[in-house]
């Protein structure tokens, strides 16, 4: 377990079905993702039932974000795209509206970016992050990323207008 004795990240259990359907079903955070349509409770047990933490067969490992002082699950983290030829991956990670602001992303990030280093042996890690997503932006920089570009008109909005995205990149090694 990946722990800095406020915040830990661990392995999907089936007991995370409840908040795993609440935040894949928030309207509001698709605009940060890719969702475009709401999953059944269903859909959410098959994946977690099919999950397997391997990140090299599934190319992706999601790990939940839990406070110690309260042993829940107040987010998700996850490593996508993997590449293991050129040692990178991209990053993602939602936190409960509830506990945003309070460190926790930031410590989350960082457990994550030291599992990424010296587990995985990755050289690089990124993310495209909304322009408008100042919280987001402000919390990669705070964890060292570095703005690599900017992808114009790159996000739909749900007003049918688009947004910039920003290709934030950190190298870990």
């Amino acid at each position: 377990m990946l722990d800095n004795g406020r915040v830990y990240l661990r392995a999907l259990e089936p007991t995370d079905i409840d908040v795993i359907h609440r935040w894949e079903n928030d309207c509001d955070l698709w605009r940060f993702g890719c969702a475009t349509a709401p999953f059944s409770r269903h859909q959410i047990w098959e994946y977690l039932k099919n999950y397997t933490a391997d990140i090299f067969a599934q190319k992706q490992l999601r790990m939940m974000v839990c406070l110690k002082t309260a042993d829940n699950a107040v987010g998700m983290i996850d490593l996508f795209d993997f590449d293991p030829v050129n040692r990178r991956a991209a990053v993602g990670l939602l936190i409960d509206r509830e506990y945003q602001r309070q460190g926790i992303g930031g410590d989350a990030m960082a457990l994550l970016l030291e599992y990424a280093r010296d587990v995985l042996h990755l050289h690089q890690v990124y993310a495209v992050v909304a322009a408008d997503n100042a919280p987001s932006l402000w919390m990669f920089e705070k964890a060292g990323f570095r703005n690599a570009g900017t992808l114009h008109d790159w996000l739909l909005r749900a007003d049918g207008g688009y947004v910039d995205a920003l290709q934030m990149q950190l190298i870990v090694d």
